[in-house]
Protein backbone atom coordinates (compact mmCIF):
# COMPACT_ATOMS: atom_id res chain seq x y z
CA UNK A 1 0.00 0.00 0.00
CA UNK A 2 1.26 3.60 -0.02
CA UNK A 3 3.15 5.39 2.13
CA UNK A 4 1.11 6.12 5.37
CA UNK A 5 -0.07 10.58 6.40
CA UNK A 6 -0.08 11.74 10.04
CA UNK A 7 -0.59 14.48 11.23
CA UNK A 8 1.61 17.42 9.70
CA UNK A 9 1.85 15.57 6.46
CA UNK A 10 2.26 18.46 3.54
CA UNK A 11 -0.54 16.90 0.87
CA UNK A 12 0.33 19.11 -2.41
CA UNK A 13 -3.26 19.86 -4.65
CA UNK A 14 -2.28 19.96 -8.57
CA UNK A 15 -4.35 20.06 -11.43
CA UNK A 16 -3.39 17.54 -14.64
CA UNK A 17 -6.51 17.71 -16.37
CA UNK A 18 -8.98 20.42 -16.98
CA UNK A 19 -9.16 23.72 -14.71
CA UNK A 20 -10.75 24.44 -11.33
CA UNK A 21 -11.51 28.22 -9.46
CA UNK A 22 -10.17 28.39 -5.91
CA UNK A 23 -13.70 28.75 -4.40
CA UNK A 24 -14.13 25.11 -5.88
CA UNK A 25 -11.21 23.78 -3.39
CA UNK A 26 -11.34 25.67 -0.43
CA UNK A 27 -13.91 23.35 1.19
CA UNK A 28 -11.49 20.28 0.39
CA UNK A 29 -8.46 22.06 1.56
CA UNK A 30 -10.82 23.08 5.15
CA UNK A 31 -11.41 19.41 5.46
CA UNK A 32 -7.83 18.08 5.28
CA UNK A 33 -6.45 20.93 7.48
CA UNK A 34 -8.94 19.84 9.89
CA UNK A 35 -7.66 16.47 9.38
CA UNK A 36 -4.23 17.75 10.53
CA UNK A 37 -2.58 17.84 7.02
CA UNK A 38 -1.44 21.07 5.57
CA UNK A 39 -2.30 21.88 2.25
CA UNK A 40 -0.99 23.52 -0.37
CA UNK A 41 -1.66 23.61 -4.29
CA UNK A 42 0.77 23.82 -7.13
CA UNK A 43 2.29 26.41 -9.25
CA UNK A 44 -0.27 26.02 -11.67
CA UNK A 45 -2.93 24.18 -10.11
CA UNK A 46 -5.39 27.42 -11.01
CA UNK A 47 -3.85 28.00 -14.31
CA UNK A 48 -6.84 27.76 -17.21
CA UNK A 49 -6.16 27.50 -21.17
CA UNK A 50 -9.54 26.19 -23.17
CA UNK A 51 -10.68 22.98 -21.26
CA UNK A 52 -7.14 22.16 -19.90
CA UNK A 53 -5.24 23.73 -16.66
CA UNK A 54 -2.98 25.11 -18.65
CA UNK A 55 -0.06 24.38 -21.18
CA UNK A 56 0.91 20.17 -20.85
CA UNK A 57 4.25 21.18 -19.95
CA UNK A 58 3.10 23.28 -16.84
CA UNK A 59 0.48 20.43 -15.71
CA UNK A 60 2.87 17.89 -16.01
CA UNK A 61 5.82 19.82 -14.26
CA UNK A 62 3.37 20.68 -11.46
CA UNK A 63 2.73 16.26 -11.14
CA UNK A 64 6.38 15.59 -11.49
CA UNK A 65 7.31 18.22 -8.70
CA UNK A 66 4.78 17.06 -6.42
CA UNK A 67 6.44 13.83 -6.49
CA UNK A 68 9.53 14.74 -6.38
CA UNK A 69 9.50 17.26 -3.62
CA UNK A 70 10.84 15.31 -0.83
CA UNK A 71 8.34 17.50 1.60
CA UNK A 72 5.23 16.22 0.63
CA UNK A 73 3.70 13.13 1.32
CA UNK A 74 0.90 13.40 -0.72
CA UNK A 75 -0.50 14.10 -4.13
CA UNK A 76 -4.42 14.94 -4.76
CA UNK A 77 -5.62 15.85 -7.94
CA UNK A 78 -7.97 19.02 -8.08
CA UNK A 79 -10.63 17.88 -10.42
CA UNK A 80 -10.90 15.00 -13.92
CA UNK A 81 -12.30 16.37 -17.26
CA UNK A 82 -9.72 15.93 -20.12
CA UNK A 83 -5.93 15.95 -20.35
CA UNK A 84 -4.13 13.81 -18.52
CA UNK A 85 -3.00 11.55 -21.41
CA UNK A 86 -1.19 14.39 -22.92
CA UNK A 87 1.23 14.66 -19.86
CA UNK A 88 2.99 11.30 -20.77
CA UNK A 89 6.02 12.51 -22.79
CA UNK A 90 6.97 14.96 -19.91
CA UNK A 91 6.52 12.73 -17.10
CA UNK A 92 8.82 10.14 -15.84
CA UNK A 93 6.36 7.54 -14.19
CA UNK A 94 9.14 4.90 -13.08
CA UNK A 95 10.27 7.78 -10.66
CA UNK A 96 6.97 8.61 -9.68
CA UNK A 97 5.84 4.93 -8.78
CA UNK A 98 9.26 4.54 -6.96
CA UNK A 99 8.08 7.23 -4.75
CA UNK A 100 5.36 5.45 -3.04
CA UNK A 101 2.94 8.14 -2.14
CA UNK A 102 -0.39 8.51 -2.07
CA UNK A 103 -2.03 9.82 -5.34
CA UNK A 104 -5.74 10.41 -5.49
CA UNK A 105 -7.97 11.22 -8.25
CA UNK A 106 -10.82 9.82 -10.31
CA UNK A 107 -12.28 10.73 -14.04
CA UNK A 108 -10.04 11.42 -16.23
CA UNK A 109 -7.15 10.46 -13.81
CA UNK A 110 -8.23 7.02 -14.91
CA UNK A 111 -5.56 7.72 -17.25
CA UNK A 112 -2.51 8.03 -14.48
CA UNK A 113 -4.03 5.53 -12.55
CA UNK A 114 -3.54 2.62 -14.95
CA UNK A 115 0.19 3.55 -16.11
CA UNK A 116 1.45 4.06 -12.30
CA UNK A 117 -0.53 0.64 -11.16
CA UNK A 118 1.54 -0.91 -14.05
CA UNK A 119 4.44 0.21 -11.96
CA UNK A 120 3.42 -1.10 -9.01
CA UNK A 121 2.16 1.93 -7.30
CA UNK A 122 -1.31 1.50 -5.43
CA UNK A 123 -3.33 4.51 -6.29
CA UNK A 124 -6.64 6.02 -4.54
CA UNK A 125 -9.74 6.24 -6.39
CA UNK A 126 -11.10 9.10 -4.95
CA UNK A 127 -13.03 11.91 -4.42
CA UNK A 128 -11.44 14.94 -5.50
CA UNK A 129 -11.61 18.64 -4.18
CA UNK A 130 -14.32 19.31 -7.18
CA UNK A 131 -16.46 16.42 -5.50
CA UNK A 132 -16.20 17.69 -2.04
CA UNK A 133 -17.01 21.62 -2.64
CA UNK A 134 -20.59 20.28 -2.11
CA UNK A 135 -21.15 18.92 1.21
CA UNK A 136 -21.11 14.71 0.79
CA UNK A 137 -21.75 12.10 3.20
CA UNK A 138 -20.06 11.30 6.51
CA UNK A 139 -18.89 7.93 5.24
CA UNK A 140 -17.53 9.31 2.17
CA UNK A 141 -15.10 12.13 3.69
CA UNK A 142 -13.93 8.76 6.52
CA UNK A 143 -13.11 6.41 3.05
CA UNK A 144 -11.29 9.30 2.31
CA UNK A 145 -9.31 10.13 5.44
CA UNK A 146 -9.04 6.16 6.18
CA UNK A 147 -7.42 5.82 3.13
CA UNK A 148 -4.72 8.54 3.81
CA UNK A 149 -3.79 6.97 6.64
CA UNK A 150 -3.23 3.51 5.56
CA UNK A 151 -6.20 1.94 6.49
CA UNK A 152 -8.84 0.02 5.53
CA UNK A 153 -11.21 2.77 3.02
CA UNK A 154 -13.89 -0.12 2.79
CA UNK A 155 -16.48 2.14 5.21
CA UNK A 156 -19.39 -0.35 6.81
CA UNK A 157 -21.86 2.71 6.32
CA UNK A 158 -21.53 2.72 2.21
CA UNK A 159 -23.93 0.99 0.55
CA UNK A 160 -23.58 -2.62 -1.13
CA UNK A 161 -23.37 -3.21 -4.78
CA UNK A 162 -26.77 -5.06 -6.26
CA UNK A 163 -25.92 -9.03 -7.04
CA UNK A 164 -26.18 -9.05 -10.84
CA UNK A 165 -24.11 -12.77 -11.24
CA UNK A 166 -23.17 -14.04 -8.17
CA UNK A 167 -20.02 -15.82 -7.08
CA UNK A 168 -16.09 -14.70 -6.00
CA UNK A 169 -13.41 -13.70 -6.85
CA UNK A 170 -9.67 -12.27 -5.87
CA UNK A 171 -7.86 -10.07 -7.83
CA UNK A 172 -6.57 -6.56 -8.03
CA UNK A 173 -8.84 -3.70 -8.66
CA UNK A 174 -8.40 -1.67 -12.15
CA UNK A 175 -10.34 -0.01 -14.43
CA UNK A 176 -12.24 3.56 -13.65
CA UNK A 177 -13.97 5.67 -15.78
CA UNK A 178 -14.85 3.65 -18.93
CA UNK A 179 -13.87 6.27 -21.49
CA UNK A 180 -10.69 6.32 -20.13
CA UNK A 181 -10.15 2.54 -19.97
CA UNK A 182 -10.97 1.98 -23.11
CA UNK A 183 -9.14 5.25 -24.68
CA UNK A 184 -5.76 3.40 -22.92
CA UNK A 185 -6.38 -0.03 -25.35
CA UNK A 186 -3.60 -0.03 -27.53
CA UNK A 187 -0.82 1.96 -26.06
CA UNK A 188 2.10 1.31 -23.52
CA UNK A 189 -0.28 1.54 -20.79
CA UNK A 190 -3.24 -0.34 -21.67
CA UNK A 191 -5.59 -1.63 -18.79
CA UNK A 192 -4.19 -5.40 -17.46
CA UNK A 193 -7.20 -7.45 -16.68
CA UNK A 194 -6.22 -10.75 -16.65
CA UNK A 195 -7.63 -12.09 -13.36
CA UNK A 196 -8.44 -8.53 -12.13
CA UNK A 197 -11.42 -7.09 -10.48
CA UNK A 198 -12.70 -4.65 -13.36
CA UNK A 199 -14.39 -1.23 -12.00
CA UNK A 200 -16.58 0.58 -14.10
CA UNK A 201 -18.31 4.01 -14.70
CA UNK A 202 -18.76 6.90 -16.87
CA UNK A 203 -20.91 9.98 -17.16
CA UNK A 204 -22.54 11.30 -20.12
CA UNK A 205 -22.41 8.95 -22.32
CA UNK A 206 -24.85 8.04 -24.91
CA UNK A 207 -25.99 4.48 -24.51
CA UNK A 208 -24.78 3.26 -27.69
CA UNK A 209 -21.43 4.77 -26.72
CA UNK A 210 -21.30 2.68 -23.30
CA UNK A 211 -22.69 -0.73 -25.75
CA UNK A 212 -19.61 0.38 -28.37
CA UNK A 213 -16.74 0.72 -25.28
CA UNK A 214 -17.64 -2.27 -23.54
CA UNK A 215 -17.91 -3.94 -26.97
CA UNK A 216 -14.20 -3.08 -27.42
CA UNK A 217 -13.29 -4.45 -24.44
CA UNK A 218 -14.82 -7.90 -25.64
CA UNK A 219 -13.53 -7.65 -29.16
CA UNK A 220 -9.82 -7.01 -27.82
CA UNK A 221 -10.38 -10.25 -25.25
CA UNK A 222 -9.70 -7.81 -22.23
CA UNK A 223 -13.44 -8.25 -21.06
CA UNK A 224 -13.12 -12.18 -20.99
CA UNK A 225 -9.66 -12.17 -18.86
CA UNK A 226 -11.08 -10.37 -16.16
CA UNK A 227 -11.79 -11.91 -12.89
CA UNK A 228 -15.41 -9.97 -12.05
CA UNK A 229 -16.80 -6.97 -12.96
CA UNK A 230 -17.77 -3.88 -10.13
CA UNK A 231 -20.20 -1.28 -11.96
CA UNK A 232 -20.87 1.63 -10.71
CA UNK A 233 -22.81 4.68 -12.31
CA UNK A 234 -23.38 5.26 -15.85
CA UNK A 235 -24.41 9.35 -14.49
CA UNK A 236 -26.72 11.13 -16.80
CA UNK A 237 -26.48 8.01 -19.51
CA UNK A 238 -30.58 7.31 -19.08
CA UNK A 239 -31.14 10.48 -19.80
CA UNK A 240 -29.21 10.95 -22.94
CA UNK A 241 -30.32 9.96 -26.72
CA UNK A 242 -28.66 10.13 -30.04
CA UNK A 243 -32.25 10.92 -31.82
CA UNK A 244 -31.04 9.52 -35.05
CA UNK A 245 -30.63 6.12 -33.70
CA UNK A 246 -32.47 6.30 -29.67
CA UNK A 247 -31.64 4.99 -26.17
CA UNK A 248 -31.36 1.93 -24.27
CA UNK A 249 -31.22 1.96 -20.51
CA UNK A 250 -27.53 0.83 -19.27
CA UNK A 251 -28.26 -1.47 -17.55
CA UNK A 252 -29.40 -3.34 -19.84
CA UNK A 253 -26.41 -2.76 -21.98
CA UNK A 254 -24.16 -3.61 -19.50
CA UNK A 255 -25.83 -7.02 -18.55
CA UNK A 256 -25.99 -7.79 -22.48
CA UNK A 257 -22.73 -7.53 -22.89
CA UNK A 258 -20.81 -8.84 -20.00
CA UNK A 259 -23.31 -10.88 -17.91
CA UNK A 260 -22.99 -13.59 -20.59
CA UNK A 261 -19.09 -14.26 -19.72
CA UNK A 262 -20.23 -15.93 -16.59
CA UNK A 263 -18.02 -13.53 -14.26
CA UNK A 264 -19.21 -11.89 -10.71
CA UNK A 265 -20.94 -8.99 -10.74
CA UNK A 266 -22.88 -6.49 -9.26
CA UNK A 267 -24.15 -2.76 -10.63
CA UNK A 268 -24.60 0.27 -7.97
CA UNK A 269 -21.43 0.02 -6.22
CA UNK A 270 -20.71 3.26 -4.85
CA UNK A 271 -17.87 4.57 -6.78
CA UNK A 272 -18.22 7.14 -10.14
CA UNK A 273 -19.63 10.08 -10.56
CA UNK A 274 -21.94 10.41 -8.34
CA UNK A 275 -22.31 11.86 -4.82
CA UNK A 276 -22.11 8.60 -2.45
CA UNK A 277 -18.72 7.50 -3.68
CA UNK A 278 -15.96 5.26 -1.66
CA UNK A 279 -12.17 5.45 -2.12
CA UNK A 280 -10.91 2.71 -3.95
CA UNK A 281 -7.14 1.43 -3.64
CA UNK A 282 -6.62 0.61 -7.46
CA UNK A 283 -3.83 -2.19 -7.81
CA UNK A 284 -4.54 -3.70 -4.45
CA UNK A 285 -5.83 -7.58 -3.89
CA UNK A 286 -9.42 -7.36 -3.06
CA UNK A 287 -11.64 -9.82 -2.56
CA UNK A 288 -15.24 -9.54 -4.36
CA UNK A 289 -18.04 -10.94 -3.21
CA UNK A 290 -20.57 -10.35 -5.25
CA UNK A 291 -23.37 -12.32 -3.50
CA UNK A 292 -22.75 -9.58 -0.56
CA UNK A 293 -22.03 -6.80 -3.18
CA UNK A 294 -18.72 -6.15 -0.73
CA UNK A 295 -15.07 -5.54 -1.61
CA UNK A 296 -12.87 -6.40 0.91
CA UNK A 297 -8.85 -5.54 1.47
CA UNK A 298 -6.69 -8.28 1.34
CA UNK A 299 -4.15 -8.14 4.24
CA UNK A 300 -1.13 -8.38 1.83
CA UNK A 301 -2.57 -6.44 -1.02
CA UNK A 302 0.96 -4.91 -1.86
Amino acid sequence: MPNRLKPGDRIEIVSPASSITVDKVALAMTQLQEWGFRVTLSDHALDHTEYLAGPDEHRAADLQHAFDDPDVAAVFCSRGGYGCARLFPYLDLDRIAATGKPFLGFSDITTLHLALNRRGLITYHAPMPLTLSRERETWVLESLRAALAGENPFHPAAPRGQTVIGGRAVGRLTGGCLCLVTDSVGTPDAIQTEGRIVLIEDVDENPHRVDAMLTQLLNTGLAQAAAGFVIGEMTGTDTREDASIGRRPWREIVTERLAPLGKPMVFEYPFGHNSAMLTLPMGAMVEFDADAGTLRLMEDSA
